[in-house]
């Protein structure tokens, strides 16, 4: 319309100065159109140059409460802040938890994809298969997935071809040097009780590398199932039986939902424990080795960035771990009874007093 009313206003002007005869005030009048033209394309310009750019949301979804992911929920945050995005100001995250009620985990997919996230976080394989079944289209970064081919997410880890990429911490090699360090605290250990769920995918492949191990050290192995909280108490019963000296923790949701409970049963049957994630210790436990879960949350970040200035998950090698940690309790080796020698406790990357 602007461009129209100025090239009439032009045209006139040309006809009138052909015209000995052109009103002046025909000339005033469209003079006074463009002039109109001028300011409305100026305010339009002022306009669209103050209109605010859209904030990127982002989906967070976990089976926890967020109180229980705090560490690793600052992780993100951390990661988000290193690269520039300041949460509230030029970034949105809606966080949802299901406070450990896997069932709640679709209904809060569905709710995220309503708020319209543009990137989808799931903290671990429950979240994310639950918002894998509520999407194929918005983008989905894990966090810590444990075995993100096995569990039918991507294609492969290098070429994950749809629309979910991230971390794995799957390192199963990591299984072995767990019980090598069962081994250095207590050098005459010849039975180890294994506690894990046997439906939990990558629980196998860490399995087989403690056998593997335990045909080295001449360690005598006993794996217990729990898929259930009861299961902990009748698995704790199983391992008295059997003369467990040790126990050796592999995933599962129900062992990390009800860590405090098995770590109190552990220290109640005077059994050192190793465990593959640093909130045991935090909540009581001897001594953990494993993938260090908070930097695997701060490089999240550097996905969702990716995603947010416009590449494609298929396109995303999902990356493992880089950074492991070992942590001991000497609170938790004295209410045993036990000395952790000088070797083992200089090797730890943090220890709690």
């Amino acid at each position: 319309m602007h461009n129209t009313l100025l090239k009439r206003f032009l045209n006139s002007c040309s006809d009138n100065r052909k015209s000995k005869s052109g009103p002046a005030d025909e000339n005033l009048k469209w003079l006074g159109l463009f002039a109109i033209v001028v300011a409305l394309t100026v305010c339009g310009a002022r306009a669209e140059a103050q209109q605010p750019a859209k904030v990127p949301r982002i989906g967070y979804l976990t089976t926890t409460s967020l109180s229980a992911q705090s560490a690793r929920v600052e992780a993100f945050r951390q990661g988000l802040r290193e690269l520039g995005y300041v949460e509230g100001k030029n970034i949105v995250i809606e966080y949802r938890g299901a406070e450990g009620k896997i069932e709640r985990l679709p209904d809060l997919a569905t709710e995220l994809l309503s708020l319209k996230a543009d990137v989808i976080v799931s903290a671990g394989p429950a979240p994310t298969r639950s918002a894998k079944e509520a999407t194929k289209t918005i983008p989905i970064v894990m966090t810590n997935d444990n075995d993100p081919v096995g569990n039918g997410f991507v294609a492969s880890l290098a070429r994950p071809g749809g629309n979910i990429t991230g971390l794995s911490n799957l390192a199963p090699e990591i299984s072995g040097k767990r019980l090598e360090l069962l081994k250095e605290i207590v050098p005459k250990l010849s039975r180890v009780a294994v506690c894990g769920t046997s439906t939990f995918p990558g629980n196998a492949q860490m399995l087989k590398e403690t056998e593997l191990a335990a045909g080295a050290f001449r360690v005598q192995l006993q794996f217990l199932d729990v898929q259930t909280p009861n299961d902990i108490e009748i698995a704790f019963r199983a391992a008295s039986k059997g003369r467990a000296e040790a126990v050796l923790v592999l995933g599962g949701p129900v062992l990390v939902f009800q860590r405090t409970q098995f770590v109190e049963l552990a220290a109640k049957s005077r059994l050192p424990a190793i465990y593959p994630q640093s909130e045991y210790v935090e909540d009581g436990g001897l001594m953990s080795y494993g993938t260090n879960v908070a930097d695997l949350y701060r490089r999240a970040a550097v996905y969702v960035d990716k995603i947010l200035k416009g590449a494609k998950p298929a396109d995303l090698p999902v990356e493992q771990p880089k950074k492991f940690e070992f942590i001991i309790n000497l609170k938790a080796a004295k209410q045993i009874g036990l000395t952790i020698p000088p070797n083992v406790l200089v090797r730890a990357d943090r220890v709690i007093k």
